[in-house]
């Protein structure tokens, strides 16, 4: 496994990147998206048909692109904020872990404990297995002991409620950044598919500023590059360019409108 996790180090640093959500279940396409030039890449558990064993030979592929070359680096978007599913997802090899619904500091504080082993100190309750896939099976004598350091939690505001809770979110410590669900948040104010309606960017902008008070990077889904820029110049830095399916879909849709043979 990684000693240095990038993802948590270029949030601490500033550095804005670009992932992709995977979605699909599929190691060809997460190698085939790794090669893509993305910053990373995020195993959709949450809404994806993603188990544990598509989380494992996904993390593979990923690994294996970054072998020949690729930049690009795992991680996992868990079910729910449960340290059973975060515990296993860790053990599969993912450094960072992306949490759904984090509603308040006391949310956010189980997350990152989740995500830790229980080292003096740390708060962390994550069971404690060293030979598993992230520590090389049991041939990485340091990895219990270095794990908690290169942890990275990213916790999702998506509702009416995280809102209201977003800097008590910002202040727990362990928590890297705050990442935007524009869906679900929009639906919890009322108004469904209206990510971009103006209530629903102000509550952008409050989290935004929640998150820029106490130093943590923030993060969003951006359904065009248009709306990726648009973001990066407000500040966000992790910024999520569409999924697998979208690409797919996108591609298949313009080309046929191209085509034009059935206008």
């Amino acid at each position: 496994m990684r000693f240095v996790n990038p993802i948590k180090h270029s949030l601490k640093s500033g550095k804005p990147t670009v992932g992709c959500w995977l979605t699909l279940a599929s190691p060809a396409v997460a190698e085939l998206i790794a090669h893509c030039g993305f910053d990373w890449l995020v195993i959709d558990a949450e809404h994806g048909p993603n188990d544990v064993q598509d989380i494992t030979a996904q993390l593979r592929a990923i690994d294996a692109a970054a072998f020949n070359g690729a930049r690009a680096v795992g991680a996992v978007r868990v079910t729910a904020n449960d340290p059973s599913l975060v515990k296993r997802a860790m053990d599969c090899g993912a450094q960072t872990i992306v949490f759904p619904n984090i509603n308040s500091a006391v949310d956010a504080q189980a997350a990152v404990a989740s995500m830790l082993f229980p080292l003096p100190g740390q708060g962390g309750v994550r069971g404690v297995a060293g030979m598993v896939r992230a520590g090389s099976y049991g041939l990485d004598s340091n990895y219990v002991k270095s794990a908690n350091s290169q942890a990275c939690a990213i916790v999702l505001i998506e509702s009416v409620e995280a809102v209201e809770n977003a800097e008590a979110i910002a202040q727990v410590e362990g928590v890297d950044c705050l990442f935007i669900g524009t869906a679900d948040l929009s639906a919890s104010m009322g108004f469904l598919g209206q990510t971009r309606h103006d209530d629903v960017k102000a509550a952008v902008d409050r989290v935004m500023a929640a998150a820029r008070k106490h130093s943590k990077a923030v993060g969003i889904f951006a359904t065009s590059v248009e709306e990726a820029r648009q973001y990066r110049e407000k500040g966000v830095s992790f910024i999520a360019l569409h999924s697998d399916t979208g690409w797919l879909t996108k591609g298949a849709t313009d080309a046929l409108d191209t085509l034009n043979f059935k206008k």
